[in-house]
């Protein structure tokens, strides 16, 4: 059973992707210069926890801006420490 779901709309039409406890999902949306990962994750205290990136998109994927990591707390979405 999925815990995670994702979708994705392109030229080619939807698709769709699912992830459990253990895998988790991430998504990875970019043009040439800048992108957004996305990872959705079960955390040590067993909440859903989002981690959202900005990349130097397809020219470079790697990480240049680290906007956090969130889960809801009472209801609130909360940015980690």
């Amino acid at each position: 059973m999925s815990r995670f779901y994702g979708s994705l709309q392109g030229s080619r039409g939807a698709v769709t992707r699912q992830g459990t406890s253990n895998s988790g999902i991430t998504s990875h949306t970019r043009g040439w210069q800048i992108g957004a990962r996305v990872t959705c994750f079960v955390g040590e205290d067993g909440q859903d926890h989002v981690v959202i990136n900005i990349t130097g998109g397809s020219s470079n994927p790697s990480c240049l801006l680290s906007l956090g990591t969130y889960k809801l707390v009472n209801g609130i979405v909360t940015k980690e420490a």
